[in-house]
């Protein structure tokens, strides 16, 4: 009978094992990044007052638009980052942000730098509202999975972005350009407007 319960351990074991090594083995299954991104992100489209009422479309819209500059980075970063394209995704980055200043993506950049990070996907986002003064500030909470040039999982962060729609009237019509104010925010940081 101990001999029996000792052939079940090594196979029992190494077999666990195998398993948890490959379940482990989390793969990038995101589109890839390409110059189409490039054209695509390029924060020109306005959302009309209908589209925006619903939390649920405002929630896909920031989800979106997360993605773009997830997208944006990973190219930019993966890059020389001396040459017109890179000068290109630069400029397509800056232009998701209400100030074109260049520290709204160094901490973003920074961290893709370190990380290694080729491919980057949104998840959990959800967005909320503050009250500060007589100021109502947009919020998206998320988190940001990383994964290296081979699709494989690198690590997963929270993150927390404040957003502006500001309105952007076209011939008789309410509508809204969405521009983050700063990407990655800490809560210790002061709010900006």
């Amino acid at each position: 009978m101990k001999n029996q319960n000792r052939s079940y351990q090594f196979i029992i074991i190494p077999a666990l094992i195998i398993f948890g090594i490959i379940s482990c083995n989390k793969k990038y299954d995101g589109e890839e990044n390409s110059l189409e991104t490039i054209r695509n992100a390029n924060n020109n489209s306005t959302y009309s007052k209908t589209k925006l009422d619903s939390l649920q479309a405002t929630n896909v819209i920031t989800s979106q638009k997360v993605q773009d500059i997830l997208d944006l980075s990973t190219l930019y970063t993966s890059g020389n980052k001396d040459t017109e394209i890179d000068s290109v995704i630069y400029t397509q980055m800056q232009s998701h942000f209400l100030s074109k200043d260049s520290s709204n993506l160094k901490p973003l950049l920074r961290e893709m730098d370190s990380l290694k990070v080729r491919y980057a996907k949104v998840s959990n986002l959800t967005t909320s509202k503050a009250v500060k003064k007589q100021d109502t500030l947009d919020f998206a909470t998320f988190d940001v999975e990383y994964y290296d040039n081979k699709r494989t999982y690198i690590t997963t962060v929270s993150r927390k972005a404040q957003y502006l729609l500001k309105a952007s009237p076209v011939q008789f019509k309410k509508e809204f350009k969405f521009y983050f104010v700063n990407f990655y925010k800490k809560d210790s940081d002061t709010l900006k407007k």
